[in-house]
């Protein structure tokens, strides 16, 4: 009997399991398919009551970056609220420079904590205060034969690496590993550009940041709501994407839904964080809600039926809300773009949704989604602190 040496063989997981995580987006937006009825969008009769401005459905590929996708689509609406002509900025320049710190950050972790293409919306706000902005013309992160994002070779690659640097083979880290791994991410989305010129002016990534995109990083708050902390307080939630710890603000759970409300009547746009693999999610048909009945035990007609116009919902509770998230029901698996509100023939109100996964629904890339489910599965919202009511905000010292 040989001795069977494991090296490879552990190399050859942690490329399979990377691989599996590059593909975590596929496999979502796949796993939904099944979530549809056949008559959904002529049995809703929407009417928006606000529809705050915003740019463009993307897609965002083969790339679990919809954390990017959404934030950016945030702060380019941001740009419409301030009077300016919003810029498509680069998602992946923000992932790009998020990779590299997810990487010192594993590192400097011994290699634990999270990995792959998963980040928050704060990693958004992190690389624009750091690194800047540029538009997507300038910085497309396709730099590999492709004309849509696809990440599962690089996400392997540089998982590998990094697994090989924390193992310490020289038992001393050279300088040397970052600006591999650096340059291993370039070959992959591209260089990106010192200087770039933008109708007929020259800016380098902190010009354009200040002087076009023209946000202010520090005015933007995160918000969750668990009943295990404090409300009122800052905690780090701790999901599995929050590779770097960042604290959100808690609120009761009907103040989620109460920030938002007041954020859209003022003109501001929300980024939404939370678990979309429910069953009663449909990307296919653009609606989103909780039903009454748990699915599992509907009739196959019910199920057939469920997105087939309005339907009777739960009324969601706190406890209902921390135990979702402590089973792993709720978890933080998509991100999206809260732009306005809409009621259906029964006068029940939902938000309209601005997803990242190409124009390809019954809403060209847009969905409904009701209150209920919106506070039920959020992990965490992102706003403007001045659009946070101002009796929350006194609360939480904004």
């Amino acid at each position: 009997m040989h001795n069977i040496p494991l090296k490879p063989i552990v190399i050859a997981a942690t490329l399979i399991a990377s691989a599996l995580a590059g593909n975590a987006q596929d496999n979502l937006v796949n796993s939904l398919k099944i979530n549809a009825s056949e008559k959904s969008k002529e049995s809703f009769k929407f009417a928006d009551v606000i529809n705050i401005e915003n740019t463009s459905v993307k897609n965002q590929g083969s790339s679990g970056t919809c954390w990017s996708y959404s934030a950016n689509s945030f702060l380019e609406s941001e740009m419409i609220r301030m009077g300016k002509k919003p810029v498509e900025l680069s998602q992946i320049f923000s992932a790009r420079n998020a990779y590299v710190e997810k990487g010192r950050n594993y590192v400097r972790m011994h290699g634990s904590v999270a990995l792959g293409d998963g980040g928050a919306f704060h990693d958004v706000i992190n690389m624009y205060k750091k690194y800047g902005a540029v538009p997507q013309s300038v910085y497309t992160g396709l730099n590999y034969g492709t004309d849509k994002n696809k990440f599962a070779e690089m996400a392997a690659l540089i998982e590998g690496f990094l697994k090989a640097v924390v193992s310490n083979p020289n038992g001393e880290l050279t300088p040397n590993w970052e600006k591999a791994y650096s340059a291993m991410i370039d070959t992959y989305l591209g260089q990106v550009p010192k200087t770039f010129d933008y109708n007929g002016k020259k800016y380098t990534p902190e010009t354009f940041a200040k002087e076009v995109v023209g946000i202010n990083a520090d005015d933007y708050v995160e918000i969750s709501s668990l009943q295990e902390y404090p409300y009122y307080s800052k905690f780090v939630l701790m999901v599995p994407d929050n590779w770097n710890y960042d604290q959100v603000y808690n609120v009761k759970m009907n103040e989620l839904t109460e920030i938002i409300d007041s954020a859209l009547k003022n003109g501001y746009s929300v980024a939404w964080a939370g678990d979309v693999s429910e069953k009663s999610f449909s990307w296919k048909n653009g609606v989103a809600f909780v039903p009454e009945k748990k699915v599992e035990d509907m009739t196959a007609e019910e199920k057939a039926d469920m997105f087939n116009g309005p339907k009777k919902e739960a009324v969601v509770t706190e406890e209902m809300r921390q135990k979702a998230f402590d089973n792993y029901t709720t978890t933080d698996d998509h991100g999206m773009h809260i732009v306005g509100i809409s009621k259906d023939q029964n006068g029940k109100e939902y938000y309209i949704v601005k997803n990242s996964w190409g124009a390809t629904n019954d809403y060209k890339g847009y969905l409904y989604m009701s209150k209920e489910f919106a506070k039920y599965k959020a992990t965490a919202i992102m706003l403007h602190k001045k659009a946070v009511p101002a009796a929350i905000a006194s609360k939480l010292k904004l």
